[in-house]
């Protein structure tokens, strides 16, 4: 993988945003299980997190643990066909999974159930949807040839999502074992953004028709990741929690960038839309008045920068 800086087409922003020319045979052979060799896990016991910060981890556990369940329902569609796609797929779930067991071992160290025990939990309640779900993904999949492009601009955006989310946590936690292990989680999820962003980019450009299909798909289907599986609160915490404020408006202004910069996809604002779906009054407010936040939005790109 070749990593190269393409500066910010946002006049005055100053910011950089790195773009790496994924290779999946190197890939292959650095992907791994998520190296924990000197986290104190026992540190949260001495020094455990908030409850405000401790219900998010709760959340992406619970989002990294259902990993599983998305792969399923992406094999059942066109993605199948394709065996870069599938053999990508194949690391991608198994990294994701070593991200739940880690986050499930912050969980344990505050007394709380985790892993198999929760997840299983968190399945049974989802019931019939969990259920159900391979059947609508096989259907979407057959009425549209262009169903990679809108599979691989999913899985950009919503990594972007989790690598902002991740990056914010850190910040308002400011607990350095929690930071260690997030950058260490977040230098995988870098790879993962790589790979849905060069793919996603390859379906959509020169093809209107995908570009067409894919912002449709987008606008009326995208929500926040974990947001379709989770309770509505738990959603509205996370959002409140993580994207409020000056610094929360930082990471909504960059995804939303991000996105505006895949073919045809400006102008979305998605995480705007978002805060504005699952986010309090009291967020919402907060985030409307602190305007552009350049510098702010400075200090999250060296946050990931330094993860990656």
């Amino acid at each position: 993988m070749i990593r190269t800086t393409q500066s910010s087409s946002d006049p005055g922003i100053g910011d950089e945003e790195e773009h790496v020319a994924f290779d999946l045979d190197t890939y292959k052979r650095i992907t791994g299980r998520l190296d924990l060799a000197g986290i104190d896990f026992d540190d949260f016991r001495e020094r455990p997190l908030a409850p405000e910060h401790l219900r998010v981890v709760r959340f992406m556990h619970d989002v990294e643990m259902h990993t599983s369940c998305y792969l399923r329902n992406l094999l059942n569609t066109k993605a199948h066909h394709d065996p870069d796609v599938t053999t990508f797929l194949t690391m991608w779930n198994f990294e994701e999974y070593w991200h739940g067991e880690a986050l499930a071992r912050v969980l344990e160290a505050h007394g709380e159930v985790a892993g198999e025990a929760r997840v299983g939990t968190m399945r049974q309640r989802l019931g019939w949807r969990i259920t159900t779900s391979p059947i609508l993904w096989m259907g979407f999949s057959a009425s549209t040839k262009h169903f990679l492009a809108v599979h691989m601009t999913f899985g950009a955006i919503n990594e972007w999502t989790t690598q902002g989310g991740y990056s914010r946590l850190l910040q308002i936690a400011d607990h350095p074992t929690l930071t260690d292990l997030l950058k260490r989680i977040m230098k995988q999820e870098g790879r993962h953004i790589d790979y849905y962003r060069q793919t996603a980019i390859e379906h959509l450009e020169g093809s209107k028709a995908a570009q067409r299909t894919t912002r449709w798909m987008i606008k009326a289907l995208w929500s926040p990741v974990g947001a379709g599986v989770m309770p509505r609160d738990e959603t509205t915490h996370l959002v409140d929690a993580l994207f409020s404020g000056p610094d929360g408006r930082a990471v909504i202004d960059r995804i939303d960038r991000r996105v505006d910069r895949l073919p045809g996809l400006d102008g979305l604002g998605l995480m705007d839309g978002a805060l504005r779906t699952y986010g309090t009054p009291t967020s919402i407010d907060s985030v409307r008045r602190a305007g552009s936040t350049p510098a702010r939005e400075r200090d999250v790109l060296r946050v990931e920068a330094k993860a990656s």
